[in-house]
């Protein structure tokens, strides 16, 4: 069994998976390990723009940073957009390559494979360890055929598996022995242990289920690990945690639709941390005002675009502007403000074009490559610095463009509209800089100057948890079922070598 691999897999999507690889590469990290992360497949509308210029999950850019090292595209060879509920954008090894059906995708898997075993041999060989993180449930029996993201990985590699489960969902116990039971029996053996996540109370009222569990499935559970209500890090894909908006008369009112392929929405999590804002996320138009509406990325821009005159959104951000609001749009958002998206090769989704909102001076035509960038610069209205990165497939002119909002590495980017109400952006990570975050939302009206500093809250979400992992996970524990599955297995793999049966038909092949 490969020993420096160590892959965790959830019972359950958000069971916990990219928290605990990110507290096991910062532990591994402390203790002088070469780590680094990986993640063979990947499907998430939050993304990162890599040190080599492509594209990986959101998540093993965390990592990346829990590691000490700059995100790169071999961390998370395969990363699949969803444009549509049947299709998504195809990226491997950072760069866009097709739309594809799930159909189209389940043959397409053979080539994803040989990309994720290129890119995990060229990690085993710079680094002395390898956390690899499952993806959904290894238990979608639906998906098992040419699996690259589980068990399907975990096989290939030959490594052993930690299966976390989220107690505070409830049946924790039913996650875990159901999981197992869906399994292989060369898979199961592979399990070396189990995580409980999320547990507050006592635990020795938990105790009694702990036994039962180890005895029933004669696997340690490794680590319960507690509710971290405060812990920070910046989510795969799901907004659940983000649909509650803070109340209070005083605080400064922003609206954010929630688009149907909403993308990189965790470039708000700087505004939901500030305390003297309200951050709400919408579908339907919400029956108040608002002080600022921000139009957030899109996968499927067009799409999203009649969504929002579908639900009144077009109304509602009109009547916000004759009341003197403010609208800011990012990536997408900026793309649908403007008075026309043009499609003319499908790139996502059937060709033509579509009537924006028709709030900047400026039209958009969508090009099969997507530009990847980090980029840095300042703010045109008072000079403030400015970081991100860009992820977009559009190119976009106009009279509006002639009031640039950014100057990035030398060149402008974004439209104002002359009444300055309204502006729209290409860069990611726009509030990251809390000058940045700052100086938009002075232009938006909002005078508060406690802007988080998200890079020192994300290393202090990456701290707290690993703090917990080395209180509560019993590492010594996970050696000794490590070294007691390898030593089976190897034992095993003796006994087989030496069948009769199977060496007979050996030669009659080779006859």
């Amino acid at each position: 069994m490969q020993t420096n691999t160590i892959m965790v897999q959830g019972t359950t999507s958000d069971a916990g998976k990219s928290a605990l690889v990110t507290a096991l590469c910062r532990y591994y990290r402390r203790r002088g390990v070469a780590v680094v992360p990986f993640k063979p497949q990947n499907m998430a509308l939050n993304s990162a723009v890599t040190v080599d210029g492509g594209e990986i999950g959101r998540a093993q850019a965390v990592q990346a940073a829990a590691c000490g090292l700059q995100p790169h595209t071999d961390m998370n060879p395969v990363l699949l957009k969803p444009n549509s509920d049947k299709t998504a954008q195809v990226i491997v090894h950072g760069k866009a390559l097709r739309n594809l059906s799930a159909e189209r995708y389940h043959h397409y898997k053979k080539q994803a494979k040989g990309a994720v075993l290129e890119s995990y041999r060229r990690l085993l060989a710079h680094y002395e360890k390898v956390i690899v993180e499952g993806a959904g449930s290894p238990a979608e029996i639906n998906l098992r055929e040419g699996d690259i993201a589980n068990m399907g990985f975990a096989e290939v590699a030959d490594c052993p598996v930690i299966l976390i489960a989220d107690i505070d969902r409830g049946g924790v116990f039913a996650h875990i022995v159901g999981t197992l039971e869906l399994l292989s029996p060369s898979e199961r053996k592979r399990v070396v242990g189990f995580v409980i996540n999320r547990f507050r109370g006592d635990i020795a009222l938990l105790q009694p289920g702990l036994d039962w569990l180890e005895q029933k499935t004669g696997k340690p559970v490794l680590a319960v690990l507690p509710y971290l209500p405060d812990l920070f890090l910046e989510a795969e894909d799901s907004l659940a945690g983000k649909l509650q908006s803070k109340q209070g008369e005083d605080l400064f009112n922003i609206i954010v639709p929630v688009l149907p392929r909403i993308s990189n929405h965790t470039d708000f999590d700087p505004l939901l941390l500030h305390e003297g804002l309200s951050v709400g996320f919408h579908k339907q138009p919400p029956q108040g005002g608002a002080d600022l509406v921000i139009l957030p990325g899109s996968k499927s821009v067009r799409d999203d675009l009649d969504w929002l005159r579908q639900n009144g959104w077009d109304v509602f951000i009109n009547r916000h502007l004759r009341y003197g609001g403010k609208v800011l749009g990012v990536c997408g958002g900026y793309q649908m403000l403007g008075k026309k998206i043009h499609d003319p090769l499908g790139v996502e989704g059937e060709p033509g074009s579509s009537d924006g909102l028709g709030l900047l001076d400026i039209a958009t035509t969508l090009m099969q490559e997507k530009q990847l960038q980090r980029s840095e610069g300042f703010f045109h209205g008072d000079g403030s610095a400015v970081s991100g990165y860009e992820i977009h497939m559009g190119t976009t002119i106009g009279g509006d463009t002639a009031r640039p909002v950014l100057c990035l590495q030398g060149r402008n980017d974004g439209a104002r509209s002359g009444d300055d109400l309204v502006m729209g952006t290409y860069l990611h990570g726009l509030f990251d800089l809390p000058t940045a975050s700052q100086a938009i939302l002075a232009w938006a009206g909002c005078r508060r100057h406690n802007a988080i500093d998200l890079d020192a809250l994300r290393e202090q979400g990456i701290n707290h948890i690993t703090d917990a992992l080395e209180q509560y996970f019993d590492f010594s524990r996970l050696e000794v079922m490590i070294t007691r599955v390898t030593e089976a297995g190897e034992a095993g793999r003796r006994v087989a070598a030496f069948q009769p049966e199977q060496l007979l038909d050996e030669v009659k092949g080779e006859i």
